[in-house]
């Protein structure tokens, strides 16, 4: 990453780091709970509420279907406990990765049959042909969703998603669980079954941060209650993740890189209904020993996925502007972090396939910097058996024999698009003296969180810095702790998995962010490291 720590960043101080968050927030502010728009807003919401409360009122059979990844697991959870709350039976399936693809499909109509009101959540916008199938089978179908309207819409009695041009939902960006939580409080409301919907926001928040969406509006409103929520929530599911976390308080961090991970492993590497299955924990036994399965999953998830990124590197083809790179037997559940993964560690957008059993290569790809990755694949897309996703993550199949030629007219496309070289990290909001750090900073910080999605945690750069000492930590001895000086001030710092040797005496540039460090009843500093260059 030898560009992002020598383009010239300016120099700044505290006030003109508060000053760059707080610009983040110029639009709208700091919303509150209270400003979150009324579920009416939404286009079809009225029409989705009055049709399933007829449903209810006629006994008819209603079924849920949910997504796989942690927003549709989310959503499902939200849907399913709302009904149990009223006390009304509600089926619920979660695709399976492997064996079923992706939400509302062919695959899954055998299964809904006896069925005579299905529902979607966190899916089923671009599901033409399966919903041309409900209706030949008298199933009614109304669609909840949050992603991009394909050209055609599918024929259903009412879609939900705020990215319809006749929706007055005025945010553009939420998860799915965010709408299926707006289709309760509606029904809630209609239905006057005084259900505290407001504690379900707790769960809400982990999909809004695991779905990456911006921590602005009425996002970061939500994150920020929930998280409170979740500190005090009597789910035994979140109390069995509070136990093993070992916190009383979580944090979208906590979230970001913990919780989420886990609850996506299930649909990774089996099946996401155990994660559906854990939040739905009636007891804290049960909920810990599902959280027990799902933990097992993501250390599987995680050797696999180490696996794959070693093999993966070795057929890296460096001179591509964009990497193509495939295996035999990768495993299809984690090929999209094993390509984010790939293009952090050679700045560049990947794309990781496997082929399957059918002989085609199947997989996924993640972009970098600002390359739309969707844009220079959906050219090539004659190429392609199946193709989708936005700018920055895309799902595709191909036939064997058309990989040379798509990698071809991928590096042909990308060049066309004349992107600028040399990687600037938005992120890094400049050069930071260690005179500047302080307690001070690390409060002002605090102040705007949560950090994810659109509000990233702030990240500064120092230039000659000297490493005064440096051991190695962790079981393997992959992490490394350091001391660094600049000017005679000194501050302790950590840089996680990293096999590289670093010498005390050495003249460095330094990518971090500040945190403040717990430990025995004492508070101090210390520097997360991002990256370490020789000072140039």
């Amino acid at each position: 990453m030898e560009q992002s720590s020598q383009h010239s960043y300016p120099s700044v101080t505290l006030r003109d780091i508060e000053q760059l968050l707080r610009s983040r927030f110029h639009e709208e502010g700091f919303l509150s709970l209270a400003q979150l728009p009324d579920p009416s807003t939404f286009k079809d919401m009225d029409k989705a509420t009055r049709r399933i409360i007829e449903a209810i009122s006629r006994s008819e059979k209603i079924v849920l279907i949910g997504d796989y990844d942690v927003d549709g697991v989310v959503s499902t959870t939200l849907v399913k406990h709302f009904f149990d709350t009223i006390g009304y039976p509600l089926a619920w399936i979660i695709p399976n990765r492997f064996r079923d693809g992706y939400g509302l499909s062919a695959n899954i109509i055998p299964r809904i049959t006896e069925f005579d009101l299905a529902l979607t959540v966190d899916n089923g916008i671009a599901a033409v042909e399966a919903a041309k199938l409900c209706a030949e089978h008298n199933i009614e179908l109304i669609i909840t969703d949050h992603h991009m309207l394909p050209n055609q819409l599918p024929d259903a009695y009412a879609i939900v998603n705020q990215k319809q041009p006749e929706c007055d939902f005025p945010f553009e960006e939420v998860c799915g669980a965010q709408i299926a939580w707006y289709l309760i409080a509606s029904l809630n409301r209609a239905m006057r079954a005084k259900v505290d919907t407001k504690a379900y926001i707790g769960l809400v928040a982990i999909a809004i941060i695991a779905d990456m969406m911006p921590l602005q509006h009425i996002n970061r409103a939500m994150v920020i209650t929930g998280l409170q929520l979740l500190g005090r929530s009597p789910l035994p599911a979140i109390e069995a993740v509070r136990d093993w976390l070992d916190k009383t308080e979580l944090t979208a961090e906590d979230i970001g890189f913990q919780v989420a991970p886990v609850l996506n492993s299930a649909g990774r590497m089996d099946d996401a209904k155990w994660a559906v299955e854990f939040l739905l924990s009636d007891n804290i036994y049960d909920a810990r020993v599902r959280l027990e399965r799902l933990v097992g999953f993501n250390e599987s998830r995680k050797a696999v996925e180490q696996q794959i990124t070693q093999e993966a590197m070795e057929r890296v083809n460096h001179e591509d502007p964009v990497i193509v790179v495939e295996g035999e037997d990768w495993h299809e559940g984690v090929v999209g972090i094993v390509a984010a993964r790939i293009g952090r560690l050679c700045e560049k957008p990947t794309i990781v396939l496997t082929r399957t059993h059918n002989g085609e290569l199947k997989g996924s790809g993640r972009s970098f910097h600002i390359c739309n990755l969707f844009k220079i694949t959906n050219q090539a897309k004659a190429l392609l058996t199946k193709f989708g996703g936005h700018h920055a993550a895309i799902g595709l199949s191909l036939p064997v024999e058309n990989l040379d030629r798509f990698r071809q007219v991928l590096q042909h496309n990308y060049l066309a698009e004349n992107y600028q070289e040399g990687y600037v990290d938005p992120d890094i909001m400049g050069v930071l003296p260690f005179s500047e750090i302080s307690f001070e900073l690390t409060q002002m910080i605090k102040q705007f969180e949560p950090y994810g999605q659109a509000n990233s945690r702030p990240k500064f750069i120092t230039h000659n810095v000297l490493i005064e000492d440096v051991n190695s930590m962790g079981k393997e001895g992959e992490h490394r702790r350091f001391l660094f000086s600049q000017n005679g001030v000194i501050h302790p710092a950590v840089l996680f998995k990293t096999r590289e040797s670093f010498q005390i005496g050495e003249r460095i540039s330094v990518i971090y962010t500040v945190n403040e460090n717990h430990f025995n009843n004492r508070t101090s500093l210390q520097l997360m490291v991002e990256k370490i260059d020789k000072y140039l």
